[in-house]
């Protein structure tokens, strides 16, 4: 029935991982392997066949370099420095994003639904987070699964969106970090807003997913900001009704990766600039969505 979540599909067949579901809606749990290590085409194969099914992956208990961590995340595709320098990369390794809480240097805030960086011709595939230092408890990470959401609509309001396309800009990004209250590098200059799919299709589930998010989304082609905002407002919540929700609790070493072509996620802020948090992240670049 419409507003359900989505149940999930059949399991590929694994045979070097046991991928453990960690919710309902979405995220598995692979124990057992160590990402700073080479990993075997056949291994790798089952890793992204995972990834594709679950949309979030988290592996504990991970102990690897920048360098380690670049490697990894390119298998999946190539990996860049954010496209607009939002956040400050490593001076040895500038794709490896620094995001850092501590004492003296609070946290730039990432505490809204979004796919990231959605304002781009061609969005991440998906983003790899590295957990080296955490306040236990604090902190968590939330991704809803916009696969499981689009399913859950009714067919009319499917058919209502398959042909739309919606206007993804970065100027709420830019405004936010300008305003120099949130830790983050200034955006000297605001690119164009890019159209996408309202609805894209994954290259590798080949499902049907939402493609709005309340951060980047301005408005659906052709119409205005007031007309579309009811409608992508509704969507939002639908996406993110709590049994659509993976809540990640982080420990330290975990290393924790998200479809963004499936997924949207919100870091929770209710750690205070005396809790230090230190996390890595690297992005996979993706293609254009279709």
């Amino acid at each position: 029935m419409p507003g359900e979540a989505a149940p999930r599909g059949p399991a590929p067949d694994y045979k070097l991982i046991a991928p453990r579901p960690l919710c309902g809606a979405l995220g598995a749990e692979i124990a057992g392997i160590d990402l700073s290590q080479p990993l075997s085409d056949a291994l790798f194969a089952e890793i992204e066949a995972a990834f594709h099914e679950h949309i979030v992956l988290v592996f504990p208990g991970q102990h690897w370099t920048p360098a380690q961590q670049v490697a990894f995340t390119a298998r999946f595709g190539p990996v860049e420095e954010h496209p607009l320098r939002s956040r400050p990369g490593l001076p040895e390794q500038p794709e490896v994003l620094v995001l850092v809480n501590k004492p003296g240097t609070r946290g730039a805030r990432n505490d809204i639904w979004h796919s990231d960086i959605s304002f781009w011709e061609t969005p991440p595939l998906g983003s790899v987070l590295y957990g080296i230092e955490v306040p236990e408890g604090y902190g968590d990470t939330m991704f809803c699964n916009m696969a499981a959401a689009y399913e859950a609509l009714s067919p009319a309001l499917r058919a209502v969106l398959r042909p739309l396309r919606a206007l993804h800009s970065a100027a709420g990004l830019a405004a936010r970090n300008n305003a120099g209250d949130n830790n983050a590098s200034p955006i000297a200059q605001v690119p164009d807003p890019v159209s996408h799919p309202v609805v894209r299709t994954h290259p590798g589930s080949g499902k049907l997913a939402l493609y709005v998010n309340p951060w980047f989304t301005e408005r659906f082609e052709g119409m205005t900001v007031d007309e579309s905002r009811p409608l992508l407002d509704f969507l939002a919540a639908q996406a993110t009704r709590p049994e659509n929700v993976y809540r990640h609790r982080w420990r330290r070493g975990d290393v924790v990766m998200w479809d963004n072509r499936a997924a949207m996620h919100y870091a929770i802020r209710d750690y205070d600039e005396n809790q230090v948090r230190i996390m890595h992240r690297t992005t996979a670049l993706g293609d254009r969505p279709v």
